[in-house]
């Protein structure tokens, strides 16, 4: 495990329907604070290539990271988060599954919010429709803004949502977690619970599921509080 020192650096993942620039609102208020940011580019294709996309940036770190994750970044974060620089894990509306544990079985546990209803597929790739992604996915983001990130989002592989995490970093690292309480892309109730059992430090964001777009400084300020833990 990384050193009980402050943190100097911070890795960003992104989660499905984005890509790195979501994190564009934070990067700048971290990097204020004197902090080195890499966003990953989450090729959203398998959990574990995604995994591997994550500890290639975690091995080009000098020193103790915070590694954060949105939506199902926060997927990436639980895998990967055991990296030997990981000082403290950040779960911005993310899941954080258990190792082993089904994702969708956790979440079919409390009512299905309705972006899920929006998702549909190509093929093997899925992506949400417009409708959806400005009223349930950027819901409180203005609607130019909404449509400019909806202009850019990736698509993501099936496979990618079957994979589970073979350990769980939250167990063994400082876990914080910002709730968004108007999310309808993962439910609340469900951010609370896996919050809870992490026994993460948690704020709650009036927020829709993207903010750390609509919400930067209070995302900012709880990764900045993992940095000085």
């Amino acid at each position: 495990m990384a050193s009980s020192q402050p943190a100097k650096n911070v890795v960003l993942v992104h989660g499905l329907f984005a890509d790195g620039s979501s994190w564009s609102e934070v990067n700048p208020l971290l990097q204020a604070r004197g902090l080195e940011v890499t966003s990953v580019q989450n090729p959203l294709t398998t959990l574990e290539e995604a995994v591997a996309a994550c500890r290639k940036v975690l091995d080009r770190q000098d020193g103790p990271t915070v590694l954060a994750g949105h939506s199902f970044g926060g997927t990436i974060v639980t895998e990967a988060g055991t990296h030997p620089k990981v000082s403290a894990l950040v779960y911005v509306a993310a899941r954080a599954a258990d190792a082993g544990e089904d994702y969708a079985a956790l979440a079919s546990r409390f009512p299905a919010p309705p972006a899920s209803a929006g998702i549909v597929y190509d093929g093997d790739e899925g992506r949400l429709t417009e409708e959806a992604f400005l009223r349930d996915f950027a819901g409180d983001l203005p609607a130019e803004r909404a449509r400019a990130l909806y202009a850019v989002q990736q698509p993501f592989r099936r496979a990618l949502l079957s994979g589970r995490p073979n350990q769980a970093a939250w167990r063994s690292r400082p876990s914080f977690y910002a709730v968004s309480t108007e999310d309808r892309t993962i439910n609340p109730d469900l951010q609370r619970y896996m919050a809870a059992r992490m026994a993460a430090r948690t704020v709650e964001v009036r927020a829709s599921h993207l903010a750390l777009i609509s919400h930067p400084q209070e995302i900012a300020g709880l990764i900045l509080d993992a940095a000085a833990r």
